[in-house]
């Protein structure tokens, strides 16, 4: 079983402006079933958590604010969303999502959330199209909820810093944030990770694998994690009109085989987001994403 986190408010819950990189969201799903990849019994409906769940890792007087709509002109203009009901429903939906997949790679060794690595997302405010941060969240209830669980690493390679998530996980040994990003990317003011890998724009295949292929065997063994979450963004691709790295598909591929395969081989249990992906092609963002699951479907 390849466990699917599916939330069927995507679009309709974002500005008009906003839709078309979210298409991704109903179109993967439709390729992955299409050809076999996934079944329909892979999938499962997400839905919100706890309150509980969501001010492990943010603040109740933000949490609050958000839910009722609250939020200032300046903050709201930092997130990149106009408010509204149905986007709070999508962004705790998203959260709750990583949360059930969590779950469910413990006992299947993998799962996923179609969308999910709201990264950007801190403790007490949202920024870059983030407003709850998912992984800090389902991390914070695995060991909150999970005596099995004593260490988790978070691998982010989204061409963008995970900086929120750095900065909720700044003084907690038992996280260990790990962001391979686009030096000179968003955000301008970068968080420190406990481990941050910048790149030069242009980076291609050949670099971007090796420089992996020597950080990542090392920090599993040097963390000795019990659970892993991968941000598995394809605005590392060449054609990405925001990310400024030069992978070719097959390259992120190889960089999704890389991760899982590691995680297969040490029996880590593992949750994949989906991240960014912002081509001008939507056929090269959900071919991208779906080479992420055709991996996984290969290997667990």
């Amino acid at each position: 079983m390849l466990p699917i986190a599916f939330a069927p408010c995507y679009a309709h819950a974002l500005p008009e402006g906003h839709r078309f990189p979210m298409l991704k969201y109903e179109l993967l799903p439709e390729q992955l079933l299409r050809e076999g990849t996934a079944t329909a019994t892979d999938f499962f409906v997400a839905h919100p958590p706890s309150d509980e769940d969501i001010l492990r890792v943010h603040a109740a007087d933000y949490y609050q604010r958000l839910r009722l709509g609250q939020l200032t002109r300046q903050e709201e203009r930092a997130t990149g969303f106009p408010w509204s009901a149905a986007l709070f429903e999508r962004e705790i939906t998203i959260l709750g999502g990583t949360i059930e997949a969590a779950r469910l790679a413990l006992v299947h060794g993998v799962a996923f959330n179609i969308a999910g690595g709201t990264h950007h997302a801190f403790r007490a405010w949202g920024e870059g199209f983030c407003l709850l941060n998912d992984q800090a969240a389902a991390a914070a209830w695995l060991l909150a909820n999970v005596p099995a669980v004593r260490k988790v690493l978070i691998v982010d390679l989204d061409v963008h810093q995970g900086n929120g998530t750095a900065a909720i996980f700044q003084e907690e040994p038992r996280v260990f944030t790990f962001s391979m990003h686009g030096a000179r990317n968003y955000p301008a003011r970068k968080e420190q990770s406990d481990l941050d890998l910048p790149l030069p724009d242009g980076t291609d295949d050949s670099t971007y694998l090796k420089l992996l292929g020597e950080t990542l065997p090392r920090l599993l063994d040097e963390q000795q994690p019990d659970f892993v979450f991968y941000l598995a963004g394809v605005d590392v691709l060449a054609t990405d009109k925001l990310g400024h790295l030069a992978l070719t598909r097959d390259g992120c591929r190889q960089r999704d085989e890389l991760v899982l395969s590691l995680c297969h081989r040490q029996a880590l249990p593992v949750v994949v987001c989906m991240g960014g992906g912002y081509s001008e092609r939507i056929a090269d963002i959900v071919e991208a994403h779906a080479n992420t699951y055709r991996v996984a479907a290969g290997l667990f």
